[in-house]
C-alpha cells in the first residue's frame, strides 16, 4: 500500500518511517526545503532514540522518501496523513491553518478516492471541518472519507510506542475506510494490538482526554509531593502505595517541577477551549493548567529556600551562580516546548542569579530561547565549577550517577536542589551537601 504522510515534524516522521518499517511505501512531504533536503542528505531534524536506523534502512530499500512535491505526492497515494502542527493560539485554543491549507491541497489533487487521516492532534469537530473544505472545493461527486486516527506516542520512547501501541484509535464514518485503516496497520491487527473503532468525534475526544488526565494526575502528585514537605511525609512511598492500587497504576505518579512539552500543555489549554465553546467551564482541567504554572514557579521559591535568600526580593539571587543540569522538558529528547527550565531559568536571572547550564542534547534548541543570558557548558563538571548551587532539572540517565565528591570539590558552596529526586538525602547530607528535594520533606 502507497500512504502520504503531509508533515514531516515530529509526529508525521515518525509515523512515515515506522509504516514504512511495516512494509507500507511511504513519501513524507513538507513545504520546508530546507528539511527536505536535510532529510534526502541524511540528516534527521529531531532528537528520537532509534528512528536514525529506522529511516536510514527504508529509504535505502526505498520504502521511505521525502519531496516537497504535495501535488503528486497526494495523487500517487490512497492514503493521506495530515500530521501538520496545530499550535495554540494566544486563546489557548488550537490554530488549525496548517491543517485547512492540507485539506484545500488534498481537494484539489483529488484524483480518486482517498483516506484522508488526521493525525494531528486536533479539537472535536475538525474531522467534519476538514470534510467540509474538501467537499467545498473538489465538489460533491468527488469520493473520499476523513478518519481521525490520533497518535499517542511519548517523546523520547516514539519508536517504541508506534510499534507496540497500548491501543488504536480509528474514527471514521465507513466500513471502507476503516478496512483500509487496518490494512495500514495489519501488522498492529496481527500482534493483536487492541483496536478502538468509533466516529470521528469521539476518536477525537479520546486524544484529548487522555494527555488532559495524564497531565491532571501528575499535577495532583506534585500537589501531594508539596503537602509532602510540609507535613514530614515521603511522597515517594506515597507515590509507591497509590501505583500499586490497579484502579491507579504507578504511571505518571513522578513529582518534579511541573510537566512541559509539546502536547500536555497545549492539550490542556485546547480541552479547555472546547468545552469553553461548548457552554461548559472545564474547572478541573482550568485548575490543572494553573496549578502547573505554579509548580514551577514554587521550584524557584524552594531553590530560594535553600539558598536562604529572599525569593520575592528583584535581586534575590544576585551574586549567585546556579549550576543547571538538564534543559529539555524530559530526557531522551531536546525538545524544549513549554519546559519547566524556561520559567525556573528566567526567573533567577530576572532576580539577578547567573546560570552555568548543561543538557546532552538540548543546548541548541535552549540557545534560542535563552540566548546569551546563560552561560552554556560542555559537561555536567563544567556546569558546576564556581558554582553556589546545583539544581537538577532534568532526569537524564547520565545524571544518576554523577561523581558527587568531584562535584562537591568543584563548587564554591555546596547547595543542593534536586527537582528530579533522583538521589537520596541521607547520603547527599553525609557528603555534606544542603540537599532539598520534591515531597521528601
Amino acid at each position: 500500500m502507497r500512504v502520504a504522510v503531509i508533515g514531516t515534524g515530529y509526529v508525521g516522521l515518525v509515523t512515515g518511517s515506522c509504516l514504512a518499517e511495516y512494509g507500507m511505501y511511504v513519501t513524507c512531504v513538507d513545504i520546508d526545503k530546507e528539511k527536505i533536503d536535510k532529510l534526502n542528505n541524511g540528516e534527521i531534524p529531531i532528537y528520537e532514540p532509534g528512528l536514525e536506523p529506522i529511516i536510514e534502512k527504508n529509504v535505502k530499500e526505498e520504502r521511505l522518501k521525502f519531496t516537497t512535491d504535495i501535488d503528486e505526492t497526494i495523487k500517487n497515494n490512497l492514503v493521506v496523513f495530515i500530521a501538520v502542527g496545530t499550535p495554540p493560539k494566544e486563546n489557548g485554543s488550537a490554530d488549525l491553518t496548517f491543517v485547512e491549507n492540507v485539506a484545500r491541497k488534498i481537494a484539489e489533487n483529488l484524483n480518486g478516492y482517498k483516506v484522508v487521516v488526521d493525525k494531528s492532534t486536533v479539537p472535536v469537530g475538525t474531522g467534519q471541518h476538514v470534510k467540509n473544505i474538501i467537499r467545498d472545493v473538489a465538489g460533491e461527486n468527488k469520493r473520499f472519507d476523513v478518519v481521525s486516527n490520533p497518535e499517542f506516542l511519548r517523546e523520547g520512547a516514539a519508536v517504541h510506542d508506534f510499534m507496540k501501541p497500548d491501543r488504536i484509535v480509528i474514527g471514521a464514518e465507513s466500513e471502507e475506510a476503516v478496512a483500509i485503516m487496518k490494512d495500514v496497520y495489519s501488522a498492529h491487527y496481527l500482534n493483536e494490538a487492541p483496536f478502538v473503532i468509533t466516529n470521528i468525534e469521539t476518536a477525537e475526544m479520546i486524544k484529548y482526554a487522555s494527555n488532559a488526565f495524564l497531565a491532571l494526575k501528575i499535577t495532583y502528585i506534585n500537589e501531594i509531593a508539596n503537602l509532602c514537605d510540609l507535613a514530614g511525609a515521603d511522597v515517594h512511598k506515597v507515590a509507591k502505595a497509590m501505583g500499586m492500587d490497579g484502579r491507579i497504576s504507578p504511571k505518571f505518579l513522578h513529582p518534579g517541577p511541573g510537566y512541559g512539552g509539546s502536547c500536555f500543555p497545549k492539550d490542556t489549554q485546547a480541552l479547555a477551549y472546547i468545552a469553553k465553546e461548548y457552554g461548559y467551564d472545564f474547572n478541573l482541567i482550568n485548575t490543572t493548567i494553573k496549578v502547573n504554572e505554579q509548580q514551577k514557579f514554587k521550584m524557584v521559591e524552594k531553590i530560594a529556600q535553600l539558598l536562604e535568600v529572599d525569593h520575592t526580593k528583584e535581586n534575590a539571587f544576585e551574586n549567585l551562580t546556579i549550576g543547571v543540569l538538564g534543559l529539555s522538558f524530559k530526557p531522551n529528547t531536546d525538545d524544549m516546548r513549554e519546559s519547566p527550565s524556561i520559567t525556573i531559568i528566567n526567573e533567577i536571572v530576572s532576580k539577578k542569579g547567573k546560570i552555568k547550564a548543561f543538557d546532552p542534547i538540548a543546548t541548541d534548541n535552549a540557545k534560542k530561547i535563552f540566548g546569551n543570558s546563560i552561560n552554556y557548558c560542555e559537561d555536567e563538571y563544567s556546569a558546576v565549577e564556581g558554582a553556589d548551587c546545583l539544581v537538577i532539572l532534568t532526569e537524564w540517565n547520565q545524571f544518576r550517577k554523577l561523581d558527587m565528591q568531584r562535584i562537591k570539590n568543584l563548587m564554591k558552596k555546596h547547595y543542593l536542589a534536586d527537582l528530579r529526586n533522583i538521589y537520596e538525602p541521607e547520603k547527599m547530607h553525609k557528603l555534606g551537601f544542603k540537599y532539598t528535594s520534591v515531597g521528601r520533606g
